[in-house]
């Protein structure tokens, strides 16, 4: 609290009703962007092997990606569409509550230096090609193609407040839940069961699950992996 000079979170709300600025220095510095392409690669794997087949089935495919930090885990999705042959019918939502974040996230540029660790990802992931094909570089960092940066459209959103926007056949927020208190969590669960299409699927972060929920009813896990698909 000393950034702001109070002593508790009373005294920060105080002063963001006094100067409304200081709202959007709060949300940069307690949303700290930690994210990586094809992130446990594991996972995206059984998002090529079991999801994305179904979804191949839908004329128009919405995905939305809540949470996206700065990108990373958007741009992974769309390669994977890419890759089935999917990309030119389908529509990647990525929302943050970070303004900062999502700026950086519609940029599509990434630093060369993280390029060893994302192409290592691709590969464990099942990537078929190579992961330079979608990109080039530019004054030391690498630019996704226009072909995906054209499917997805970036935004802010709050996950604690705001409500659903479409309708999604995917929905991936991973290691976000694990921020929020319980009442917390099942609220935003709440908000992705009715943003999901009936059939849709819900992939979560490693410590995350739907065991707790009061929803767990309606959702089946699909393989080892958290992610779930929409049952009734």
């Amino acid at each position: 609290m000393s950034l702001w000079k109070v002593t508790d979170l009373g005294g920060l709300l105080d002063k963001m009703i006094m100067d409304p600025s200081l709202a959007g220095s709060f949300v940069q510095q307690v949303t700290v962007p930690l994210t990586s392409m094809f992130r446990d690669p594991s996972f995206f794997l059984n998002l090529r092997q079991r999801v994305i087949p179904y979804l191949s089935t839908y004329p128009l495919i919405r995905v939305w990606i809540a949470g996206c930090s700065t990108g990373e885990e958007a741009y992974s999705m769309a390669i994977l569409l890419k890759e089935a042959g999917l990309i030119e019918r389908s529509l990647i939502y990525a929302t943050d509550l970070n303004p900062f974040s999502v700026e950086i996230a519609g940029q599509g540029l990434v630093p060369l230096e993280n390029l060893g660790e994302y192409t290592e990802n691709y590969f464990s992931s099942g990537g078929t090609g190579e992961l330079s094909d979608y990109f080039s570089s530019k004054q030391g960092k690498f630019r996704f193609s226009d072909e995906l940066r054209s499917r997805m459209v970036f935004s802010t959103h709050n996950l604690a407040g705001d409500s659903s926007f479409n309708s999604f056949q995917l929905i991936l927020c991973r290691n976000v839940l694990i921020y929020f208190r319980r009442s917390l969590q099942g609220s935003v669960l709440e908000l992705f069961d009715t943003s999901l299409e009936n059939a849709g699927f819900l992939g979560l972060g490693p410590k995350e699950t739907l065991l707790f929920s009061s929803l767990r009813g309606r959702f089946q896990q699909i393989g080892d992996q958290k992610i779930w698909q929409k049952i009734n």
